[in-house]
């Protein structure tokens, strides 16, 4: 288990364990206080919904295709402080009918398309693009984003002018973007990526995560530090 300032995510029947890009996505996605409806994409452990839900006291719902996550994230939101405001629902986004537009949406989308599988059938629905792809995702955040919300993703640097590309097909603009570094020596591995319907330009940012191994920069400090204990 991975134990949180607020929240306790239990991981052991899922094949996705607590990582580093869904804490990223969960603390850097812009919360509104006029935000009234959230929907989370592809939940794993709940996680990235549970920061939600920490951030704001909007109505959570999250979707998760694979059985197990499901189950864990039921049991992780069940066993939250705020259980009341969090909905867990066992569903391919593809399936998925919406009652309502949400003004926030939030997904850690699987992005591996070429490299080789493993026997865990789990991990491979949680890692690859087979399951849901970009296009599939943003057609869906075109349909059911109200025309004020956000829409916020993580996905690897080097999909980004991919991503983007398919995104304007279906009005969708990037209003902020932040690279992320795992040391000022590294290569940039991931983008932080909101979307709306405003074709303005967008606020560029990097952020580096450490200094040295296990050294964290003040940046990383100061986005995470609601979450980790040791922050």
């Amino acid at each position: 288990m991975f134990r949180f300032k607020q929240f306790l995510i239990r991981q052991n029947n899922t094949a996705m364990k607590v990582g580093t890009d869904g804490v990223l996505l969960g603390a850097w996605a812009n919360i509104d206080s006029d935000q009234k409806e959230i929907l989370d994409i592809g939940a794993g452990t709940g996680l990235i919904a549970l920061m939600m839900a920490q951030r704001t006291n909007a109505k959570i719902s999250a979707i998760e295709i694979e059985k197990n996550a499901y189950l864990q994230a039921k049991q992780n939101f069940e066993n939250s402080k705020w259980v009341e405001r969090l909905e867990i629902i066992h569903s391919s986004l593809q399936e998925f009918e919406p009652l309502n537009k949400f003004d926030l949406i939030v997904s850690n989308p699987p992005f591996f398309t070429n490299s080789l599988k493993t026997l865990d059938a789990s991990r491979n629905t949680a890692r690859h693009t087979d399951s849901l792809s970009f296009r599939e995702l943003l057609i869906f955040t075109s349909i059911n984003l109200d025309q004020n919300g956000k829409a916020t993703f993580i996905i690897p640097y080097d999909s980004e002018i991919e991503f983007l590309d398919i995104a304007k097909k279906y009005c969708l603009f990037p209003s902020r973007i932040c690279r992320v570094q795992g040391n000022e020596n590294s290569v940039i591995k991931r983008s932080l990526i909101e979307l709306n319907f405003n074709n303005k330009v967008a606020v560029e940012t990097i952020l580096i995560i450490e200094k040295s191994r296990h050294i964290y920069t003040q940046d990383y400090i100061n986005l995470t530090k609601d979450f980790y204990i040791k922050m």
